[in-house]
């Protein structure tokens, strides 16, 4: 059927309906070319109401087209209207445009990724086919592929293919995301809307101003760390957390195949590749941050994951702290803190998120990037100078990454250091000479055409120097 026989099948399949129903067929961005042999439905929307047909027709839309193309044959049943709002949170997973929407965002920077090229070849078969496994509660969690990164220190990464991440998406922003925002405090960080590392910073940063005014620079800050915290989260004790917040019971059994689907130890471990992991992780020390807030009072706290910073004029009252907070994580969460946690004074400073945070006698609040973050920002830039040289990256893509760190240390009192380190930042390329020869053996001519390279020439004609 050709696209304009199709659009012309579209109108009069709408028309036919508007008239039995009196009111208007509409479909969601995410209509797709959909084949279904099996009985399947027709979506009918009239104000807030949605109604569903189900029928014994074969349906076909096609991508951009809001309307839904109906074969010749009998069959049908009655209409049944459907309040949207009264959605359960599992039906949600398996809605169509919800479905969609996620893989949307899941496509975001990685369109041209073989695994997403794949999946949108055959898009409307995936999606029904992911749709059909959630509603019939066949879904499993795929095998899992793992790659190790050394920025800042080595990691293992574990992440899923391209469908599960749109389950992922889907669950997490329509389900989780809502759900344990109204559980989690104000001062919790991470992976949450305008909730970033520069907000941590930011709160960080009224802190110190506050007890300063309060206090002047007596102060001291307890900082906490778990000590691997993502492969120690126990499973147990996260599905006991999920069941008390989480009703629907097919939900939580779709976020216990999620939390199952993978162990470091018996029992033990999120992946760190799973965007449900980073909410398992924001919610699991949930507890300890009701036990500082609530029970010990400590206004200036802030976390940011599994980093914890609390600010009190009193050192004693600190370490108390301390020894409950262990106590806690250890009988309740199965946790431990790691070296990292310290208590010092105020004008010593602490580190987080990558800068050195001071309080001056003035009051003045000092973000200086951290010793071990410089050092990594200055391999990377000789890194970049090197694969520049050897042609193995564009200088497009080290603009790019240089935008972004500038963004980053913008954040912090770090100017003299961009001055620095970016002043003198060169590109250039090598310049090879090839030479062909010729070698006289006897009366006999050989040719030899094998090329000789000297060594590597820095050519003052081919420098690249980024922006200012």
């Amino acid at each position: 059927m050709s696209t304009i026989t199709m659009r012309a099948s579209a109108q009069i399949c709408l028309m036919q309906i508007q008239q039995s129903l009196g009111g208007k067929l509409s479909s969601g961005e995410g209509s797709q070319c959909v084949r279904a042999k099996e009985p399947s439905s027709l979506s009918y929307s009239r104000g807030t109401e949605i109604w569903k047909k189900n029928c014994c027709r074969k349906r076909k839309t096609h991508a951009g087209l809001a309307a839904f193309f109906v074969a010749e044959g009998n069959g049908g049943s009655s209409w049944q209207c459907i309040n949207e709002e009264n959605m359960t949170d599992y039906e949600i997973m398996y809605d169509f445009d919800k479905l969609y929407a996620a893989h949307k965002k899941c496509r975001l920077g990685k369109a041209g990724k073989r695994e997403v090229v794949e999946f949108e070849l055959n898009l409307s078969e995936e999606l029904v086919r992911l749709q059909k496994e959630l509603e019939e509660k066949t879904y499993r969690v795929g095998a899992y592929y793992k790659f190790t990164i050394f920025d800042p220190k080595r990691r293992e990464i574990q992440a899923l293919s391209y469908r599960d991440r749109i389950v992922q998406h889907n669950l997490c922003d329509n389900i989780l995301a809502p759900l344990l925002e109204r559980y989690l405090i104000y001062d919790n960080s991470a992976c949450r809307k305008n909730k970033g590392a520069h907000f941590a910073m930011d709160r960080l940063n009224k802190f110190f101003r506050e007890l300063y005014r309060k206090h002047g620079t007596k102060g001291y800050i307890l900082k906490c760390d778990i000590k691997k915290y993502f492969d120690s989260i126990d499973h147990k004790v996260l599905k006991t957390k999920l069941s008390r917040i989480i009703k629907d019971p097919d939900v939580l059994r779709l976020l216990f195949i999620i939390i199952d689907s993978y162990e470091k130890t018996p029992s033990k471990g999120l992946p760190m590749g799973n965007q449900t992991s980073q909410w398992f992780a924001l919610y699991y020390l949930d507890s300890l941050d009701r036990l500082i807030k609530e029970k010990y009072r400590i206004k200036y706290y802030t976390r940011y994951m599994d980093d914890c910073i609390m600010i009190h004029d009193d050192k004693v009252y600190l370490n108390q702290c301390l020894k409950a907070l262990e106590k806690h994580i250890e009988n309740e969460l199965l946790l431990q803190f790691n070296q990292k946690t310290q208590l010092t004074t105020i004008k010593n400073g602490v580190d987080y998120l990558g800068f050195r945070f001071y309080l001056t006698d003035t009051g003045k609040v000092i973000r200086r990037l951290r010793t071990s973050s410089k050092k990594r920002l200055k391999r990377r830039l000789k890194k970049f100078q090197r694969e520049y040289r050897q042609e193995k990256i564009k200088l497009e893509d080290i603009t790019h990454s240089i935008a972004s760190y500038k963004g980053h240390l913008k954040h912090g009192h770090t100017d003299r250091l961009q001055q620095k380190i970016f002043h003198d930042f060169v590109l250039t390329k090598d310049t090879i000479i090839t030479k062909d020869t010729k070698i006289t053996q006897d009366s006999k001519e050989v040719k030899d055409t094998t090329a000789v390279q000297p060594a590597r020439e820095h050519s003052p004609t081919k420098q690249a120097r980024l922006p200012e």
